[in-house]
């Protein structure tokens, strides 16, 4: 037998426990499988015999990240129809819930040109504005989720 969810409030924008602790866990995985990916591609080389190369374990973590992403951009869209919308409809949490939205897009708009872009001198810079706004993206997720939590 399935547990019963209970719904959020109607005309509001808190989000149940489950349908949190499911967007935690996408994040956290979006943030672990990029940070993990970072510190093997820049810290854990390995050497070969043309010189050093990249660690075994750097696709997976990449492909990993990949995965997370996807649920991501399909979080993202449930997120904006449940909370978002509404959220912004009270007028509560504006400039942090906007700040979250466009580190958000961001993101997804990056990690699109990381994909498909080919020049390398773009897609460097890219990856460099990618990978540094994800390590700081839990400073806009912070301040959202943490700001004037006592007044709740």
């Amino acid at each position: 037998m399935k547990p019963r969810v209970a719904p959020a409030p109607r005309g509001t924008a808190r989000l149940t426990k489950a349908r949190r602790l499911g967007l935690y866990a996408v994040g956290l995985g979006l943030w672990l499988s990029g940070g993990l990916w970072l510190l093997f591609h820049y810290f854990f080389e390995q050497p070969g015999p043309l010189g050093p190369g990249p660690h075994p374990l750097e696709s997976w973590w990449l492909t990993l990240h990949g995965a997370f992403a996807f649920a991501g951009i399909w979080t993202f869209g449930w997120l904006w129809s449940a909370h978002v919308t509404k959220g912004w409809a009270t007028g509560r949490e504006r400039p942090s819930g906007g700040l979250l939205v466009a580190t958000v897009a961001w993101l997804t708009l990056s990690g699109y040109l990381l994909y498909y872009v080919g020049r390398e001198q773009v897609r460097a810079i890219t990856a460099i504005l990618h990978w540094s706004t994800g390590l700081a993206c839990l400073i806009p997720f912070a301040l959202h989720r943490f700001r004037n939590h006592s007044r709740r």
